[in-house]
């Protein structure tokens, strides 16, 4: 079995219009939202063989927070160009050339990227997996080769402003 938590980018800064959309670091929302979605993830057990993150300035810094939280080494994040700017193919790529020893992955990006990769897994429509948004899936393989293409378990979808019934 292999598991991948998709996390999209918390919620980033636009004040400085001199930044490149690749630049723009997280905002005070996001710097309090990041933080609070990686102790929710942490609750759920799932601990990461492996961070993989967009190059933007936004994505690594939410990676890192969900690092510290959970424990992971940050000088072991692995950034990917292919993930920034990526339609659902190219994050598809970036997974299946992985190594076979990982088997829980968190995966750092962007939208409208994400919400695509939910709603092909989910049997809910998730009309957006907004700003620090999360969502898990595990497949029955053993190898990242091929994974979507195998059986699919949607195990949860959260985000910041969802609230327990």
């Amino acid at each position: 079995m292999k598991t991948i938590v998709f996390i999209r980018h918390a919620k980033s800064s636009w004040k400085n219009p001199e930044l490149t959309d690749i630049e723009r670091p997280l905002n005070k929302r996001g710097k309090r939202n990041a933080p609070e979605m990686a102790l929710r993830l942490k609750k759920t057990g799932i601990y990461p063989d492996l961070i993989l993150s967009s190059s933007a300035v936004r994505t690594m810094m939410t990676a890192t927070y969900f690092a510290e939280i959970i424990g992971y080494p940050i000088p072991k994040i692995q950034q990917s160009n292919q993930i920034y700017e990526a339609a659902v193919e190219d994050v598809f790529e970036v997974i299946e050339s992985l190594s076979d020893e990982f088997e829980s992955i968190l995966v750092f990006g962007h939208n409208p990227t994400f919400t695509r990769i939910a709603n092909r897994f989910s049997d809910q429509i998730i009309p957006n997996v907004p700003t620090a948004g999360m969502f898990a899936v595990q497949f029955e393989t053993d190898e990242w080769r091929n994974t979507f293409d195998c059986k699919a378990n949607f195990l949860f979808f959260d985000f910041p402003k969802r609230t327990e019934a």
